[in-house]
C-alpha cells in the first residue's frame, strides 16, 4: 500500500463504493451470472447505441462524505434562523427525541416503503392504523384514509371527490376565499382542467352558491374561527358534499367538523411533530363519512382476521386501483407520506389526549394574552374568535413593526399595508410574548391577563378524543421506545434485507444522506420567510437543479411537485399551457401505450386530456405502426405522448427516437415517466432520447427516502416547454 501514489490513498470516492456495494470480483461474477463478459458489454447490448451519451456527465467529482456534509453545512449556515410566527399552515413544533432518533433517524423506518405487501409492513400498518384513528377522532369523521401529500393537495381531492358523490347538476365548486392562499392556488389548477367553475365568498356567502361542493377553512388563514354547522346544513340541502380544511392541534380542542356536519375534513398534519423544512413535506390528513369510502383517494388500512385465526392489519383499500379503471381513476395518487404519518401519529401516541390538550391549551392561553394585551393598548383586532392566530390593524406603523421585529429576531406575517398577522405556536414562550408587546409598545402584566380566552364554549368540544389504549399508554420513553421497537420488529424494511417489489423499494438511505434533514437550519425554516433568510435553501436547490440539468440534458428543472404522481400532472399541465400560448388549446389527445403505469391515464384525465391507447406486442414493447397511425389519426388535436423508459418491463426500447419523432412531426410533445431515470443516469438521458418533459422520482434515482425534509422528492423538467408553462408558489 506505501507504493500506491497519494491519489489511490485519498479514497475520494468512498461513498461510491460503500453505498453501491459490489467490488470488481462480486461484478465479475454477477456478469458471470447472467453471461457478459463486463457492464461495458452489458450496457452495449441492453441500451441502443443511438441514445448512449457520448461523454460522460458534467458534473463534479465525487467528494468524501465528511467533506460533502462540511460543504453542506455551510450552505446551511446561510439560512437565518428566526422565530417565524408565519402561520399559514406552517408552525414551529417540538419533535420528541423519541421519536426523533427511533423513528425519523432509524432506517428500520425510513426505508421502509409504502405498505403494498402487508405480509412484510405489519409495525408500518398498525402505525398508520393509530395516525387513522388519530385522525378520525379528531374530525369527528367515521373513515380516515392512512394520508396524503399535502393540504394544498388534499383540498383539491376533496373537491374531485365531491364532484364524484355529490348529486348536484350544477358545475361550480364554492372556496372561501380566506382558505390558505397556496391551497387556493391548487385548487384553481386542479379545477380549470376538470372544467369546473370556482366561486369565491366569504364562509357565510357560502350557503347561498349553488354549487356541488364547497371548501371551508377553520380556522381560516386569518385565525378566525367560526360555527360552520348552519352553513354547512344549507349547503348539504342543495346537494353539496362540504369539505372542511382544518388543524389538528386546533381540533384539539375546537369543535370537530363532524359535529357540525362536514361530508369531508383534511388538513396538514406538519405541526404534530414534523419540522417545517421550508415547507414539506408533511402528511396531510383526509376524512370523511362512511358512505363515502368508496370515492375516497389514497389508501385505508383495516383490520383483518388471519388463516390461523389472528388479528392481521392489510390496505382495506388502495386507489392503486389506477391499474385497473386507468383513466376513470378516482385520483392519480398512488402513494401517501407514510414516514410523516407515523410522526404525527407517534406524536399524538406519546402525548395522548392530556398532553395535547396541554399544549394546545398553552397555545391558545399565549395567543389571548397577547391579544388582550393589544386590545388593552388600543389596537384593532380583525380575528375576534380564534385559536392561535391573529390579523391586527397596525396603519402607518406596519412597515416599522414588521421590521423591528425581524430584526429582533421574529417573522410576522405582513398582512398589508395596514396590518400584520402574528400565529402562535408549540415553541412560543411567555418571554416570546414579552418580547412582542415591546414591540408593539404594549405596557402589559402578562401574569393580569392569565384569565384571557378568545374561544366561546359554544365552539369548544365537549367529546372525548383519544380514547383508544394505544393513545394513554406510551406517556414514558421507555414505554414508548419500547413501543415503536415492537412495531420496528413487525416489518421489513432495508435495515433487514432487499425488498424486491421494485425500483421504489430498491435503496438504502446512505446515514450521511440522512444526517443534515434534522439540522436546524433546514428543519426550523418556515416556506414564506423573506427570500434573504432563506440563502442557504435557494443555493441547494440550485445547485441541485445544476446536477438535474446535466442528468436530464433540459436547461430548466421546476422544483414544485412533491410526489411522482403530481409531478406527471404537472408535466402535462406544462404542456397544456405549451398548446394554449401557441394557439393550441384545442390540443386534447393523450397517446399512452398499454404497459403504462396506471397513473399515467389516471393523471391525463385530471388534466382535461382524452387517452388514446396504444398497444403493446407479445414483449410488451410500444406497437411502433399502431403508435404512428394513431398520431397521424390525431393529427390535429395531438396534444402528448406518455411514456416510460426504460418501459415498465425494463426494457431500453429500440424504436424510443423513432416514436418520440413521430409525435412531434405529429405537432405534439412527449412526457416521459422519470420513475425509471435511475437506469438512465450517466448512460443517457430524457433530452437526449426525445422527450419534451420528464418528472424524476428523487427517492428512486437519489436515494432520499420516501418522505424527507428536503423541499421535494418529484420534480418536472423541461426542455421545449416555457418555464412560464410551470407550477409556481402563490
Amino acid at each position: 500500500m506505501l507504493n500506491l501514489p497519494l491519489s489511490a490513498l485519498e479514497r475520494r470516492d468512498d461513498f461510491i463504493s460503500r453505498h453501491i456495494g459490489p467490488d470488481a470480483a462480486e461484478t465479475a461474477a454477477m456478469c458471470a451470472d447472467i453471461g457478459v463478459a463486463s457492464l461495458a458489454t452489458l450496457i452495449s447490448e441492453t441500451v441502443p447505441a443511438g441514445i448512449r451519451l457520448a461523454a460522460p456527465l458534467a458534473i463534479a467529482a465525487a467528494v468524501p462524505e465528511h467533506e460533502a456534509l462540511a460543504k453542506l453545512k455551510a450552505i446551511a449556515s446561510k439560512n437565518v434562523l428566526k422565530r417565524s410566527l408565519i402561520g399559514l399552515g406552517y408552525y414551529d413544533t417540538i419533535l420528541p427525541k423519541v421519536i426523533l432518533r427511533n423513528v425519523l433517524e432509524n432506517p428500520g423506518w425510513y426505508t421502509a416503503y409504502t405498505p403494498y405487501q402487508a405480509e412484510i409492513a405489519q409495525g408500518r400498518l398498525e402505525a398508520l392504523l393509530n395516525w387513522q384513528q388519530m385522525v378520525m377522532d379528531l374530525t369527528g369523521m367515521a373513515l380516515a384514509n392512512a394520508s396524503l401529500l399535502d393540504e394544498a393537495t388534499a383540498a383539491a381531492e376533496a373537491m374531485a371527490m365531491a364532484r364524484r358523490a355529490s348529486k348536484s347538476k350544477s358545475n361550480a365548486f364554492f372556496v372561501d376565499s380566506a382558505a390558505f392562499p397556496q391551497t387556493i392556488d391548487v385548487v384553481k389548477t386542479r379545477a380549470k382542467y376538470f372544467g369546473w367553475d370556482l366561486v369565491f365568498g366569504t364562509a357565510e356567502e357560502a350557503a347561498s352558491a349553488d354549487v356541488f361542493g364547497a371548501l371551508l377553512q377553520y380556522p381560516d388563514k386569518t385565525g378566525a374561527v367560526r360555527d360552520l354547522t348552519d352553513t354547512i346544513a344549507a349547503l348539504k340541502a342543495k346537494g353539496a358534499l362540504v369539505a372542511v380544511a382544518s388543524d389538528l392541534m386546533a381540533l384539539v380542542l375546537l369543535k370537530s367538523p363532524g359535529e357540525m356536519g362536514a361530508d369531508i375534513a383534511l388538513g396538514s398534519a406538519q405541526r404534530f411533530g414534523v419540522p417545517m423544512g421550508f415547507g414539506g413535506p408533511h402528511a396531510a390528513f383526509f376524512a370523511t363519512r362512511d358512505e363515502h369510502k368508496r370515492s375516497v383517494p389514497g389508501r385505508i388500512i383495516g383490520v383483518s382476521v388471519d388463516a390461523r385465526g389472528k388479528k392481521a392489519l392489510r390496505m382495506a383499500l388502495q386507489t392503486r386501483e389506477q391499474h385497473i379503471r386507468r383513466e376513470k381513476a378516482n385520483s392519480n395518487i398512488c402513494t401517501s407520506q407514510v414516514l410523516l404519518a407515523n410522526m404525527a401519529g407517534m406524536y399524538a401516541v406519546y402525548h395522548g389526549p392530556k398532553g395535547l390538550q396541554t399544549i394546545a391549551s398553552r397555545i391558545h392561553k399565549l395567543a389571548a394574552i397577547f391579544a388582550a394585551g393589544l386590545k388593552g393598548a388600543g389596537y384593532t383586532l380583525r380575528t375576534a374568535q380564534f385559536f392561535d392566530t391573529l390579523d391586527i390593524e397596525t396603519g402607518d406603523k406596519t412597515a416599522t413593526l414588521h421590521a423591528d421585529a425581524v430584526a429582533a429576531g421574529y417573522n410576522l406575517r405582513h398582512v398589508s399595508d395596514t396590518a400584520l398577522g402574528v400565529s402562535f405556536d408549540e415553541k412560543t414562550t411567555r418571554d416570546d410574548v414579552s418580547a412582542l408587546f415591546g414591540l408593539f409598545g404594549v405596557k402589559a402584566d402578562l401574569a393580569a391577563l392569565e384569565a384571557s380566552v378568545a374561544l366561546p364554549e359554544s365552539l369548544l368540544r365537549t367529546d372525548a378524543i383519544l380514547t383508544h389504549p394505544v393513545f394513554n399508554s406510551h406517556h414514558t420513553e421507555h414505554e414508548m421506545l419500547r413501543y415503536l421497537k415492537k412495531l420496528q420488529n413487525r416489518d421489513l424494511a432495508l435495515d433487514h434485507s432487499m425488498i424486491s417489489l421494485g425500483s421504489c423499494t430498491m435503496k438504502l438511505n446512505a446515514t450521511s444522506e440522512m444526517i443534515p434533514v434534522t439540522w436546524p437550519e433546514f428543519s426550523d425554516v418556515h416556506p414564506f420567510v423573506p427570500r434573504e433568510q432563506a440563502a442557504g435553501y435557494l443555493e441547494m436547490i440550485e445547485g441541485l437543479a445544476n446536477y438535474l440539468r446535466a442528468v436530464t440534458g433540459f436547461p430548466a428543472i421546476c422544483m414544485q411537485p412533491n410526489s411522482g404522481a403530481q409531478g406527471e400532472y404537472a408535466g402535462l399541465i406544462a404542456i397544456r399551457r405549451y398548446h394554449e400560448a401557441r394557439g393550441d388549446a384545442h390540443r386534447n389527445i393523450c397517446l399512452i401505450p398499454k404497459s403504462a403505469h396506471g397513473t399515467n391515464p389516471a393523471s391525463a384525465q385530471m388534466c382535461g386530456l382524452n387517452v388514446v391507447v396504444v398497444d403493446c406486442d407479445e414483449n410488451g414493447n410500444v406497437d411502433v405502426a399502431d403508435l404512428k397511425a394513431k398520431a397521424e389519426q390525431h393529427k390535429d388535436n395531438l396534444a402528448a405522448l406518455m411514456i416510460t423508459y426504460p418501459s415498465t418491463h425494463g426494457v431500453f426500447e429500440e424504436a424510443v427516437k423513432d416514436i418520440c419523432a413521430t409525435v412531434h412531426a405529429f405537432g405534439g410533445q412527449v412526457y416521459m415517466d422519470g420513475a425509471n431515470l435511475n437506469a438512465q443516469v450517466g448512460l443517457t438521458s430524457p433530452a437526449t432520447i426525445g422527450a419534451d418533459v420528464s418528472h424524476m422520482n428523487l427517492h428512486k434515482t437519489f436515494c432520499i427516502p420516501q418522505a424527507s425534509a428536503a423541499p421535494a422528492w418529484a420534480r418536472s423538467a423541461s426542455r421545449r416547454t416555457s418555464p412560464r408553462s410551470w407550477p409556481t408558489m402563490p
